[in-house]
């Protein structure tokens, strides 16, 4: 069976179990707070088993994308150096909400993998949990008697909460499991040694291909276990090893998941991937990190998460670099490679994640520039370590600036430290990057306490679309969160109009009132499906009814740039073209931003016209066409516009202002009317990635304002001038004047150093084999000075000339050395460096030229006899 077929064969056999198909949620999991990334199937389905939400069926299956490369989950290090490891990989898996439990999961597991896939039955061995003491469980032999029915026992293990309790993070839904592992040794191994000793040994062809959760606790802060009201199957099969069983391979790698792809880079590259089982080739390595990385940078754009200096995008860039160091180390690649592939990857997996087909010439593009990025940084690099003077040993806080500003990882730094036989000091290199998690862990430290029931319920009614007040709303639950040594309060209410922070749109502020008691909600956020009030004290009368009442003056002022964005989203794609398509947003009371994927720098007249179609719909006072819950085939049938990297569900809520221009699927809060927004002015329109661009831009209130201190500062300007017409050709004037009169101040600069050239050719002294100019200069322009250097040096060559410039408050210091001179101890970078720390600065440059700046002009005469020794040393 094909990957494809395997693929469609489990969605088969769980459809004719009664489960709905749903379709894989994005990588990035933007409204949980707990997780970077969808780490696993259930991800999404979490509200189900937290009780906050019910779901429209009972069954459930998908595949789901899932990246472990960060928290408690992290597969990163193991990637390429086994077979069976990846950052990406699909996650089959079949939930159970509240309905069947361990005896269908367990027979349906069986029939799948025995009578559908053909798996051996006597090369599967199943564990099931052992019991903890501290949790006070006892062994799952409920589990243990249900697989009496279809293995002997010798094949049934106990492990212990380590290997057969699963939960999702510190907190939350959790259970025992059972894990069906495969013995895929040769017969020969098999006989001698016995499959069931290598279960969990990390044996490369023993190894877990389906992980049965029993998911009936719920883990409280304290670290206590309560049972749930509902038991539910949570399950979760890796694609890639099933298909490495199924067709027969000793590694993952060596599947048709991933076989295409080596056969790519071996084309492009001339270097040929060993199918020999080599787990210790550095070539063979790479192959595999390329591959396995290509998947997870590009699935993951696809679905809107952009490379980036900063959490989720900082990991996808590591994941980019970390395989363009393997095809540059070891490929000798040095030209972009992974955006090659993007065609192929499209090709292959289109038919179950289209996004990456819809966005494939995107994708390529953005991951080609980090590409070339990098190998620039590579480059950049190698050249920073040629400019030290290392002897012996890279010290670790060297290895470290590489890694955190070069972005090279510790393991080509080694690599290049035994190239030049340098001992790394990778302990020193430890240090500083613990240092730096945890500075960064305790600016993110938090901790939450237990949910405090106070009213029985789970389901919150959102009514904030008609409305910005609610009567007798109760609280059904609170919390308090520690966010750096400070208490945030959170609460859950029944019904709500405060709209919680998602889409872009901020969440609302306003005030509850509990009798005569008021508190304030500071922000409203939500937490998968649950919206949250953050407010700044939990009430007295908690249990009683309260009046909620949302900031009026700010949503509207929200609502306005809010629709502002979708006229603009359109006037975009009228403008520009069917390419631009909405990468990310912030919609405030303040202003809008809003980022799109367009891959030149727009022109004036682009931006006039967009803001002219804007405001020409602003005008025209298009009324608000709500579809508040439609199928989503008749939201698509219809047009609606679908963002990349949104998880939508079988309905959706359809925003159109005029069906003819603008119909975008949004959760967000929109103006009755365009004309409410009263004007749109964009501020500026800037590239914040390759491929993507940013229009800031202000409506209504902050729209007048930013135009009239425009017309004001213009008004200023033409005072100024004393003419109210042609400023612009005054001010025209006036920067030619002034271009004119900085070249003429150059050139008498560059006489005046010119002038001093026969004077100081003067004063040359004979250092051994060549010839030796040191000059004091004050109040001399650097760039002249540099001119100066030149010319001297080439007067006196074979030479070397050192200006030291005393410019008041700076000194400066220049060193020009003849190319013919260079040697490891004549070396302009280094000597700079030395003689720098006299005039209390640092420097740098090349090893015939090099420069340095200093706030300490007296040590001047200190770094001419310093450079002075040194050479006489030479």
């Amino acid at each position: 069976m094909t990957a494809n077929e395997i693929r469609q064969q489990f969605f088969s056999f769980f459809r004719s179990k009664g489960h709905k198909i749903v379709p894989s949620a994005p990588i990035v999991n933007k409204e949980d707070p707990s997780l970077m990334f969808t780490n696993a199937g259930m991800n999404q389905f979490k509200d189900f088993f937290l009780g906050n939400k019910t779901p429209d069926v009972r069954r459930i299956a998908d595949t789901q994308k899932c990246l472990r490369v960060s928290g408690k989950h992290n597969d990163l290090e193991e990637v390429g150096i086994d077979s069976y490891h990846h950052t990406m990989f699909e996650m089959l898996g079949n939930w159970s909400i509240g309905d069947y439990f361990k005896s269908e999961a367990i027979s349906w597991a069986w029939e799948l993998l025995t009578e559908h896939y053909g798996l051996a039955a006597d090369r599967l061995f199943v564990s099931v949990f052992s019991g903890d003491a501290n949790d006070g469980l006892s062994a799952d032999e409920e589990a243990a008697d249900l697989w009496l029915r279809y293995v002997s026992k010798d094949r049934i293990l106990y492990f212990d909460r380590k290997d057969n309790f699963w939960e999702m993070g510190d907190v939350g839904p959790c259970g025992p499991c059972s894990e069906i592992h495969i013995d895929l040794r040769t017969d020969d191994e098999r006989a001698k040694t016995q499959g069931k000793d290598l279960v969990n040994a990390d044996h490369p062809l023993v190894i877990e291909i389906w992980n049965l959760v029993f998911i009936q606790f719920n883990r409280k802060a304290d670290g206590s276990l309560e049972e749930l009201p509902e038991k539910h199957i949570d399950t979760g099969m890796g694609f890639e090893r099933l298909c490495m069983a199924i067709q027969g391979k000793s590694s993952n790698y060596d599947t048709d998941l991933f076989v295409p792809f080596i056969q790519y880079i071996e084309d492009e590259t001339g270097q040929i991937y060993s199918y020999d089982y080599n787990l210790t080739a550095k070539k063979d390595i790479a192959f595999r990190v390329i591959v396995d990385h290509l998947r997870a940078v590009a699935f993951t754009i696809a679905d809107g998460q952009l490379p980036s200096n900063t959490g989720a995008g900082y990991v996808i860039r590591r994941i980019l670099r970390r395989a363009v160091r393997y095809y540059f180390s070891f490929l000798e690649r040095k030209e972009p490679l992974l955006h090659l592939m993007i065609p192929l990857l499209a090709e292959r997996f289109g038919e179950v994640f289209p996004e990456l087909v819809e966005q494939q010439e995107f994708v390529a593009k953005i991951i080609a520039e980090e590409e070339k990025s990098f190998l620039r940084t590579l480059d950049g690099g190698l050249k920073r370590l040629s400019q030290l003077n290392i002897q012996t040993k890279l010290e670790g806080t060297v290895a470290f600036e590489l890694y955190d500003t070069y972005g090279f990882p510790i393991d080509l730094t080694r690599l290049i430290g035994l190239e030049n036989g340098w001992e790394v000091d990778e302990k020193g290199f430890q240090t500083a990057l613990q240092a730096q998690k945890d500075r960064s862990r305790a600016d993110a430290q938090k901790s939450a306490g237990d949910w405090i029931v106070v009213h029985e319920g789970t389901e919150v009614a959102f009514v904030g679309y008609d409305q910005h007040h609610a009567s007798d709303v109760k609280i059904l639950k609170y919390r308090t969160v520690q966010v750096k040594e400070k208490d945030i309060y959170q609460l859950v209410l029944d019904r709500t109009p405060f709209y919680a922070e998602s889409g872009g749109q901020v969440g609302d502020q306003g005030s509850l009132a509990f009798g005569d008691e008021r508190i304030q909600v500071l922000d409203t956020q939500k937490e998968n499906d649950l919206i949250i009030h953050v407010v700044d004290r939990i009430p007295t009368q908690y249990r009683e009814v309260a009046n909620a009442q949302v900031a009026s003056g700010r949503r509207e002022l929200i609502e306005n740039n809010h629709t502002a964005t979708h006229l603009l989203h359109a006037a975009l794609r009228e403008v520009l073209g069917d390419h631009v398509a909405q990468r990310g947003s912030l919609v405030n009371d303040r202003q809008l931003r809003f980022d799109f994927s367009h891959f030149q720098k727009m022109t004036p007249e682009d931006i006039r016209r967009v803001e002219e179609i804007v405001n020409q719909k602003v005008r025209a006072n298009i009324p608000l066409e709500e579809s508040r819950s439609i199928p989503i085939a008749e939201a698509q049938q219809a047009g609606a516009t679908m963002l990349f990297g949104e998880k939508y569900g079988d309905h959706v809520r359809m925003i159109t202002f005029d069906a003819n221009y603008s119909r975008e699927l949004c959760g967000g809060c929109h103006v009755d009317a365009t004309g409410e927004i009263g004007l749109f002015k964009i501020k500026s329109e800037s590239a914040i990635a390759a491929g993507v661009r940013r229009i800031e831009a202000l409506t209504a209130r902050s729209a007048t304002t930013h135009v009239n201190e425009q017309l004001e500062e213009l008004t200023e300007i033409k005072m100024l001038f004393k003419s109210p017409v042609n400023t612009s050709k005054q001010i025209e004037d006036l920067l030619t004047t002034q271009k004119r009169l900085e070249k003429e101040i150059q050139s008498l600069k560059l006489e005046k150093v010119s002038a001093m050239k026969t004077d100081l050719l003067s004063r040359v002294e004979k250092v051994g084999d060549f010839q030796f100019l040191a000059a004091m200069l004050h109040d001399v322009d650097m760039t002249a000075a540099k001119s100066l250097s030149s010319d001297l040096e080439k007067a006196i060559e074979p030479g070397l000339v050192l200006l030291a410039i005393d410019n008041g408050a700076k000194a400066n210091l220049q060193i020009q050395i003849s190319r013919a001179l260079v040697s490891d101890h004549l070396d302009a970078s280094k000597m700079i460096k030395q003689i720098s720390r006299h005039i209390q600065g640092g420097g740098g440059g090349q090893p015939f030229f090099a420069t340095a700046g200093g706030k300490n002009p007296g040590g001047l005469s200190d770094a001419v006899q310093a450079l002075r020794e040194l050479i006489e040393k030479v």
